[in-house]
């Protein structure tokens, strides 16, 4: 590919990415054709070996029915053509998965510049102070800018490569596997990711961040069984949740200080018995 071609790559916008159905394990037909446009927030639910992962490599890879599951990708409502599908360099999709591991010991800002180097930015210095400042914004635990990267925690990683890709990476697209379990801003990190009008998926078993995104797909026995806008209402609960999400945040953080929890704070100590029952939960239906 030729420098123009990369260029050319890079600053294509992308207006729609659409999900076409294919086939669930069994065989039978998938009756889907979601479209996503920039700034789309995303979340995949679905049991442990339901197929998630399966649907993020498919968009990552864009898939023509070449895949397991038979499904194909559109870019702006058509296939994608061989230099935009097999692009080694401005790539469409980014993905970060939950294990990451890097192939460089370098210290972080050295790593930034290197990658603001290839995106040719105008300000490099300040983008790499940014990358890094709003790694540390979503990290659990700060971390400086001459650390090495083999240092860092699983959730300082994933930290700086979401604020990395939100805020260096060309990639229109961005797929997130289970970003619950790395320890980070959750909220925070999606709503960065909006903020640069990316469309963003993400596969989590999580509730708070389930409702986090405008839709979510669910994903049974390899394919899309349903396809949710989330209501007020839901929004509305999701609110509660994160309440409750804080208590245990603090609880977290004060055992991790080497404190004790001997009693419960009154308001979750209320709640907890109010959901000792042995009646259904209110939202099963």
């Amino acid at each position: 590919m030729t420098p123009e071609d990369t260029a050319t790559l890079a600053a294509a916008k992308l207006a729609s990415l659409t999900i076409l159905g294919g086939r669930d394990k069994g065989g039978a037909l998938e009756t889907l054709d979601l479209t996503l446009r920039p700034g789309d927030v995303v979340c995949v639910v679905g049991p442990t070996g339901s197929g998630k992962s399966r649907l993020l490599a498919d968009i990552e890879c864009l898939a023509q029915a070449d895949t397991p599951s038979g499904r194909r990708i559109l870019v702006d409502g058509a296939p994608p053509d061989a230099r935009r599908r097999w692009a080694t360099v401005g790539k469409l999709v980014a993905q970060l998965s939950q294990n990451m591991n890097f192939v460089v010991d370098l210290p972080v800002a050295e790593f930034v510049a290197m990658h603001a180097d290839c995106r040719m930015v105008a300000d490099g210095d300040r983008v790499v102070a940014d990358v890094i400042a709003c790694a540390n914004a979503l990290a659990g635990e700060r971390f400086h800018a001459d650390v090495s990267l083999t240092q860092l925690s699983g959730g300082q990683t994933r930290a700086l490569m979401i604020a990395d890709t939100a805020l260096l990476s060309a990639s229109p697209v961005v797929l997130i596997d289970e970003i619950e379990n790395a320890g980070i801003d959750r909220k925070r990190a999606l709503d960065l990711l909006v903020s640069q009008d990316k469309i963003t998926l993400v596969s989590t078993h999580d509730p708070i961040l389930a409702l986090l995104g405008h839709r979510r797909i669910v994903v049974a026995n390899g394919s899309v069984a349903d396809v949710i806008e989330t209501s007020a209402e839901e929004t509305e609960s999701r609110a509660h949740l994160e309440r409750i999400d804080a208590v245990l945040m603090a609880l977290r953080q004060h055992v991790r200080g080497g404190g004790r929890i001997e009693a419960l704070p009154a308001a979750f100590s209320t709640f907890a018995s109010a959901m000792a029952t042995d009646e259904p939960f209110p939202w099963t239906r």
